[in-house]
């Protein structure tokens, strides 16, 4: 009959299938959520035929699993649930942010002797120069969530340079630097001490691009002699001696959780 609507079924048919509630997530983020990898390395395991569900290799990244029921194998090798690990580094000048560095440079990792935890990452990096507060973790999304721009956490950094702060200087970092066609700014400066020929700043940041301070500063003609960051959130880096490692107790990281707006997101 004309002007008959077709059955329901029939209009339904090319929708987007909606995202199964409970523990069912893509693969990628399966492995993620377990601690096993980020979700862009997983994509990249799954499409090298390397990870396997029950006895079936996988290769659509789409693929739903059900955390609760789901055996999941990445080389053969069954992937569990790791214990989650939070670590905090005074990281000394020279170490380059890496696991294994092809020039054969001093990596972070030559600090962090004492845990083996194949899957630990760096949240964020320090460049080689730079100094101070680097955070460690198992857990993808915790260290997602805390690089996120969206959630502003804030980072703060001590910078000693060539000169003598002044306002003008202070006003030009916080009002924003054009370097290579880039606009860099900072969220506070100010002036923390000063010598004869060279003072110390602080900074703080809500953006993560990189060498940001040290661009601001070429931006200025101010060398930089000295940058530590000694602060992410209310993480302060503290009395921490160079070159060791702590991990973070229950009340730094409920601080980090609310910060990033992740306290019922990301449980232990």
């Amino acid at each position: 009959m004309k002007g008959r609507h077709p059955p329901q079924k029939t209009r339904e048919r090319n929708r987007p299938e909606a995202e199964p509630a409970g523990k069912r997530v893509t693969l990628p983020r399966a492995l993620s959520k377990l601690g096993y990898c980020s979700r862009t390395q997983a994509e990249r395991l799954i499409a090298e035929s390397r990870v396997v569900i029950g006895d079936r290799v996988v290769t659509d990244p789409s693929t739903w699993v059900d955390l609760s029921t789901a055996i999941i194998k990445v080389d053969g090798r069954k992937i569990a649930a790791e214990a989650r690990i939070y670590l905090m580094l005074n990281k000394p000048r020279g170490l380059v942010t890496t696991r294994h560095d092809p020039e054969g440079r001093p990596t972070v990792y030559d600090c962090l002797t004492d845990f083996d935890v194949p899957h630990l990452s760096p949240v964020g990096r320090l460049d080689k120069a730079s100094e101070g507060l680097l955070l460690f973790t198992n857990d993808t999304e915790f260290a997602q969530a805390l690089l996120d721009p969206i959630t502003h956490v804030p980072k703060s950094y001590h910078v000693q340079i060539d000169r003598i702060a002044d306002d003008s200087m202070l006003s030009a970092m916080t009002s924003g630097l054009r370097h290579d066609g880039e606009l860099l700014r900072a969220t506070s400066a100010r002036k923390l001490r000063e010598g004869d020929r060279n003072s110390w700043i602080e900074v703080e940041l809500q953006e993560g691009r990189n060498r940001q301070i040290r661009r601001m500063l070429e931006a200025l003609d101010i060398a930089c002699l000295r940058l530590v960051r000694v602060a992410i959130g209310g993480l302060e880096l503290g009395d921490l001696p160079r070159g060791s490692v702590r991990a973070l107790n229950e009340a730094e990281l409920k601080d980090l959780r609310r910060k990033i707006g992740a306290s019922k997101k990301i449980r232990d």
